[in-house]
């Protein structure tokens, strides 16, 4: 079955907002088992999304439209669906008797146009919204289904979730479950890890399975695809390929979800061995902690980080040697490796991980270019040592970057696997 989505609305096309909910339905029509063929981005305007829907429902088995169902007067999706399948609107009491009710509470006066979101086209089932004002509609026509719904996400999630799922399951209830699952790597790029580790996969791609290799700044995901009768057979039809992978891959790979981050994946590991973390962070400005403490239970395993972004911090609060800091400058092997050992020791933590480099877009040298970034590792009783890696000329990513490698060399330490991310190289004191 396939599905398309309609999106409403001047501020996503100029920019003022994102389009968070074509995303977010994007992932639920697939887990829904429906491919998704088109996402329009249309305008507040008649004729625009007549045509539109029109398209939509002509060439697809359910179509998604959120947005234009305010009380202004640029909100025409409503007035637009009721000419398309020309019909007339009808008020429906409940809904009005409701956006009183919340009205009356809230101490709002009450308006024409408030009253004017009670109507819905004749022809629609209306989807009750408790998230809010503007009602969902529901249309089955010549078996093509249509969802109207708001764009404030939250009253589209709770429509989708609570109402129109339901919907879906009593209208489509012999399609097929597709079933996704989402392996997170860390520490090699997409092609070494499609061309070198992987190797062709082809013939595990029967049954509906497909793969898809989604880079991002440090890390790769995996996303495999099955389809089956139920749930069990399409996980049984990912069986045989997530085998391979975990068996040409699994060193790379740090656990498994759509939001499953490698932050979660160190804690879980320094949990385990019952060790504790400390962080000194320059270039990354605390990203790296603040990726850490994200997670719940995250003082179980770290001690805490200082940002030691001016040298004086590093001398005073580290015990970085101030005439290494002339010698070598802050950005160096040997200030790497003196952050990471004073974050442990000034903070009593087994294992020290640091950063220090030039983000960017100014700063750089012949000698030491825009993204340059040198990361330290200790452990009390065990390794210490370096990585210097060159990223790019963009600040943010390079932020990104350095504490996606500074966190997956932690993780292997933590592992026992020896090879460093992006084939860099340890140097040792």
């Amino acid at each position: 079955m396939n599905a398309q989505i309609v999106s409403v609305g001047n501020e996503i096309l100029i920019g003022d907002t994102v389009n968070t909910n074509a995303s977010w339905l994007g992932d639920f029509l697939n887990r829904a088992g429906f491919e998704v063929t088109y996402i329009h981005t249309i305008t507040d305007n008649l004729d625009q999304i007549k045509s539109t829907l029109s398209f939509a429902l002509e060439h697809s088995d359910l179509v998604i439209s959120t947005g234009g169902l305010g009380p202004t007067h640029d909100d025409m999706t409503k007035r637009a669906v009721s000419e398309l399948f020309d019909v007339r609107l009808t008020l429906h009491e409940p809904t009005l008797d409701y956006i009183k009710k919340i009205f009356k509470e809230r101490n709002i006066p009450f308006s024409n146009s408030n009253h004017a979101q009670a109507e819905v086209p004749e022809n629609c089932e209306v989807l009750f919204n408790k998230a809010g004002t503007a009602p969902g509609m529901w249309f089955y026509e010549h078996e093509t289904a249509l969802a109207v719904l708001p764009g404030v996400p939250y009253e589209m999630k709770y429509l989708m979730e609570k109402k129109v799922h339901e919907k879906i399951k009593e209208v489509f209830s012999e399609s097929e479950y597709l079933l996704s699952r989402y392996l997170k790597t860390a520490g090699i790029g997409e092609s070494t890890l499609s061309d070198e580790v992987l190797g062709d996969l082809s013939d595990y791609f029967n049954n509906g399975v497909s793969m898809a290799l989604l880079p991002a700044a440090g890390g790769v995901t995996l996303r495999l695809n099955a389809k089956g009768a139920t749930e069990e057979e399409a996980h049984d039809h990912l069986l045989s390929i997530t085998e391979v992978i975990y068996d040409k891959a699994g060193k790379f790979i740090y656990g498994e979800g759509k939001e499953y981050e490698l932050s979660e994946a160190v804690g879980k590991l320094l949990l385990k061995s019952d060790l504790h973390l400390a962080t000194a962070e320059s270039c990354t400005g605390g990203l790296v902690s603040n990726s850490i403490t994200d997670k719940s239970g995250s003082s179980a395993y770290f001690k805490g980080g200082i940002v030691s972004y001016a040298n004086s911090v590093k001398i005073d609060q580290l015990g970085v040697i101030d005439k290494d800091l002339d010698e070598y400058g802050a950005v160096s092997k040997q200030i790497a490796l003196q952050m990471a050992i004073g974050a442990a020791e000034r903070l009593n933590a087994d294992i020290g991980i640091s950063t220090t480099g030039i983000a960017g877009p100014t700063g750089g040298t012949s000698e030491k270019p825009v993204g340059t970034v040198w990361m330290g590792y200790y452990q009390k009783n065990g390794p210490h040592f370096a990585v210097k890696a060159m990223f790019t000329e963009d600040r943010l990513i390079n932020k990104e970057r350095t504490k996606m490698v500074v966190l997956e060399i932690a993780r292997r330490q933590l592992k026992g696997i020896d090879e460093m991310p992006y084939d860099l190289k340890k140097h040792f004191p």
